[in-house]
Parts: C-alpha cells; sequence; structure tokens
C-alpha cells in the first residue's frame, strides 16, 4: 500500500496527543514497579532477585519481541493493535491482582503487560512516523516523554492506592485506566493510501494471489457439445447395443474424455506452480543469506560491536536503580517522614528532562554525538559507584535525580547508530541492539537482587552495576578513537560495504 505525502500537522497531532497518553498509560505502571516490587517482597517472601524478574520481564520481553511487534503493525494496522494490546495491558494488570505465587506473576504481569507495552510502542511510533516528515523528531520526542511522565506519575499515584485499597485493589484501579488506550487507539486513524496506481509487482511478488488450490474452470455450452460429439464416434458400436445400455455408454465416453483434458491440464499447472514455489523457496532462501551477511558486516564494524557490547553493560547496569532505588531507600533504614517524593518519581521526571536536553544538544553541529553518549555512560557509571555512600534521602535523591538525567541518553542513541552505521543500515542495525537492550534489562534487576540475596546488602551489587557501565563506556571510547581512523587511512582499501567512523563528524 502506498500512502500519501505526510502531512506534517492537521490530525497528526492529535496522533501525537494520543500517543503521548498510550505511552503514559502503558509504561506508567512498569517503569514505576519499584513501588509495587517492595509489596511483592513482602506478600510473597520471595528472594530480590527472584522477584526482581516481574519488573525485569515487564520492561524487557517488549524489546525482546520487537521483531515480532514490527510485523503485527505492519500486517494489521496501528489502530488495530493498539485496540488490542489495550486489552492485554488491562488484563494482564488486573490478573495480577489475582496472583496467587510469584510465578503467576511472570505470566500476568512480566509477559502479558511488558508484551502489551513493546505493541504499543511500536503502534505509537509506527502511526506518528507516517503523519510526519519533516517534524518527525519532535513529534517523536513529545510522544516519547509520554513514558517518563507516566513514571513520575503512577510512582505517586500506586503508593497512594496501596496505602488506600492495598496491592489487590492498586493493581484493578491501575487495569482500568489502562483500558482508556482504547480510546486513545480507536483515535489512530490510518493515513489514507495515495491514488496513484502501485508499480506492477513481479510474479514472486504475488505470493497471495499466486498460490490457489487448482480447480477446473466451469465449462460453457460450446464446449460440451464438443465434447459430447467426441463422445459419440464409436457410434457404431452405440447402435449395436440396447437402448437401455447406450446412454450409460455415452456417459462414459464424456466422462473420459472430460477426465483425460482434466488429466493434461492439471499436470499443467502442477508444473507452473512447482516451479513458481522453487523460485520463491530460493528468493527467501537469498534475502535470509543476505540478512546474515549484512550482520556479519555489521559486527565487522569495530565501532557497531562496541555499541552493541556497550548497551548490553548499560541496561544490565544502568536500569535496575530505577526498580530497586525504593528498596535501598528501605534498606537504608531512612525515615518515611523524610519522604517528601517517591525517589522512583525523581527518575522519571529527570529521565524526561534529560531526553529533551540530551537531544537539543545532539542537533548542534560542534558536538559529537559519539562522544556525547560516551560521557553518559561514564558519567552513569560513576553515579552507581556513588549509591552505597548515599545514607540519606537527600543523597538518595539527588543520586537518583542524576541517574534519571543520564537515563535520557536514549533520546541520542538513535543518532548515534545512525553516524555509526548509516542511514541505509539504521533499520537492521537498530533492530540488533534493541533485542540487546531488552537482555540487558531482563537481566539487570535480578543480577542485582542475586548479589543482594548473597550478602545481605546492595552495596557489592551496584560496584557490578557500575563496573559494568564504565567498562561499556571505556571499549565504545578507544573504539571510536582517533587513531583507528589514522591506520584505517595507511591500511589497504577497504572492501565493499565496510563502515568507518569518523569521530570529527557532527550529529
Amino acid at each position: 500500500m502506498v500512502f500519501r505525502k505526510p502531512p506534517d500537522g492537521g490530525w497528526g497531532w492529535v496522533i501525537v496527543v494520543v500517543s503521548f497518553f498510550t505511552q503514559f498509560l502503558c509504561y506508567g505502571s512498569p517503569l514505576a514497579v519499584g513501588v509495587l516490587y517492595l509489596e511483592w517482597l513482602d506478600a510473597f517472601g520471595e528472594g530480590k532477585g527472584k522477584t526482581a524478574w516481574v519488573g525485569s520481564l515487564a520492561n524487557g520481553i517488549g524489546l525482546l519481541a520487537s521483531p515480532v511487534c514490527s510485523i503485527c503493525v505492519s500486517s494489521f494496522g496501528a489502530r488495530p493493535v493498539a485496540i488490542f494490546s489495550g486489552f492485554m495491558v488491562a488484563g494482564g494488570l488486573m490478573m495480577s491482582s489475582f496472583a496467587p505465587n510469584i510465578y503467576f506473576l511472570y505470566l500476568s504481569y512480566g509477559i502479558v503487560v511488558g508484551l502489551g507495552c513493546g505493541l504499543l510502542y511500536t503502534a505509537t511510533v509506527t502511526i506518528t512516523c507516517q503523519y510526519f516528515d519533516k517534524r518527525r523528531g519532535l513529534a517523536l520526542g513529545l510522544i516519547s516523554t509520554g513514558s517518563s511522565v507516566g513514571l513520575f506519575i503512577y510512582a505517586a499515584l500506586q503508593r497512594e492506592l496501596i496505602d488506600l485499597y492495598g496491592l489487590d485493589g492498586c493493581l484493578l484501579i491501575v487495569g482500568a485506566l489502562s483500558l482508556n488506550i482504547l480510546a486513545c487507539g480507536s483515535l489512530m486513524r490510518p493515513l489514507e493510501s495515495s491514488d496513484s496506481p502501485s508499480p506492477e509487482k513481479s510474479c514472486v511478488d504475488k505470493v497471495p494471489d499466486q498460490c490457489f488450490v487448482y480447480h477446473e474452470k466451469e465449462k460453457t455450452v460450446e464446449e460440451n457439445i464438443s465434447i459430447l460429439e467426441k463422445g459419440c464416434i464409436d457410434e457404431k458400436c452405440v447402435n449395436n447395443v440396447p437402448d437401455f445400455k447406450q446412454d450409460n455408454i455415452i456417459n462414459k465416453n464424456v466422462l473420459s474424455s472430460i477426465n483425460v483434458n482434466e488429466k493434461d491440464t492439471y499436470k499443467k499447472k502442477v508444473v507452473e506452480q512447482t516451479n513458481f514455489c522453487k523460485q520463491l523457496a530460493k528468493r527467501k532462501w537469498q534475502l535470509y543469506l543476505n540478512y546474515w551477511e549484512e550482520t556479519i558486516v555489521l559486527f565487522k564494524n569495530k565501532v557497531f560491536s562496541a555499541l552493541f557490547v556497550a548497551i548490553l553493560l548499560f541496561d544490565i547496569g544502568g536500569f535496575p536503580p530505577s526498580l530497586l532505588m525504593e528498596d535501598v531507600a528501605r534498606s537504608a533504614n531512612i525515615d518515611e517522614e523524610d519522604y517528601h517524593m517517591p525517589l522512583i518519581s525523581i527518575i522519571g521526571i529527570m529521565t524526561a528532562v534529560g531526553k529533551l536536553i540530551l537531544g537539543i544538544l545532539a542537533d548542534f553541529k560542534w558536538i559529537n554525538t559519539l562522544y556525547l553518549y560516551v560521557i553518559t555512560l561514564l558519567m552513569t557509571g560513576v553515579a552507581l559507584f556513588a549509591i552505597p555512600f548515599a545514607k540519606s534521602y537527600l543523597t538518595l535523591a539527588m543520586l537518583s535525580g542524576i541517574l534519571g538525567f543520564l537515563t535520557g541518553n536514549w533520546s541520542i542513541f538513535p543518532y548515534v547508530t545512525t553516524k555509526t552505521v548509516g542511514i541505509e543500515k539504521l533499520t537492521h542495525a537498530y533492530g540488533i541492539l534493541m533485542f540487546f537492550a531488552g537482555l540487558g534489562n531482563s537481566l539487570g534487576p535480578p543480577i542485582v537482587g542475586w548479589f543482594y540475596d548473597w550478602t545481605q546488602e546492595y552495596d557489592t551489587a551496584f560496584y557490578f552495576s557500575g563496573f559494568c557501565v564504565l567498562l561499556g563506556g571505556f571499549l565504545l571510547l578507544l573504539a571510536a578513537l582517533p587513531c583507528w581512523n589514522a591506520c584505517t587511512n595507511q591500511s589497504s582499501k577497504l572492501p565493499p560495504n565496510t563502515y568507518s567512523y569518523k569521530v570529527a563528524s557532527s550529529a
């Protein structure tokens, strides 16, 4: 289907508003799951590592399943997927209120809610990109702040609901609020298709039209008459037979002639379909081989390989604070009277600020986005190392704000990927990186929780987290040093499809 030119406004701003609220409603509870995490620890009495799997699955499964989410949106459209996913998120939250054990939460909250969020994220980004071209960066920036604002509000909201109605009542109410996603999804009107005819497709491209079960066309009256005439060639034999047997002989001759024609036509169709299937299989196999060849070429790029390691280590070490910071404060025996605002709320609002400011900085030509991203990684590692030394609410709040601001580097990550592999390889490379980012999100909190179960303190856990983030940052910095470009220029000519990163290039 060919869509008409993006309007860059009009109904597109309605799409931005409903996409903002969609991400606000679907990501509010999963990102603020740290408040629920404390209640699940008390309710089920499981270890911190095992309990942390609930929140990590809810935030990581959507990234892990991003290829499936993209296929669903491409096949069915953003509006149906958004409405269906709204039912998934609301149903998963309500089911979680009846969870008898932690394993039930893995399914209801971790997988169902997490997969619903992944589908909704893909749907909102896709429909927004269809409506905007020149202002696409602004539109995507506005809708991405919905999740950060949701984290800020839902952290305080869920705590208040737990105090008033308990954990089960909180999940039921939050699930009911998520049903508003259905109203937002219904407003995601697809962009009208263009009136210009699409280019003629090749035979192999027309797979749905060609893959049919063979049926012989119904014959016309003239064809039936000719068949009857052919059946009467043996008229002499028929005349010597009694009248009551003549009809049977004529019918047999007619059927035999029809069967011969049908067999010949059927054999011809079978040969055509067999050749078509062979061509289709050969083409699909070639596409599969090309995909893996392009993947190998990507990993030959030293900056992309370092970026892949950095994003994995960053999510293993940098994501746990948003889930575990509330428990860190409780473990530090901080009085509830000093709690002026939930630490997760501080992380949420500062993440939104970080996305905005870092995104603006990335637009300056004199700022190298790769080095800017490396700086955020190194500062995040230092802040994680400082968490064990924070013993008051004020210091934890300051560190939460710093970590939240630095986590806003997600807004410049597409810039870094584009400058590393080029716009032609962006979709392929970004999909690989997002998969491993989801893997890091899923593994990070349980690892930190297991460190606590092992040592009965968070100090070792956050030292490990800080080491992971710093290691990823230093590896990425080393891969982007100018000396590598100098060595490359002195070496032989680069092979085709090999990419090099120029550190002096602008964002």
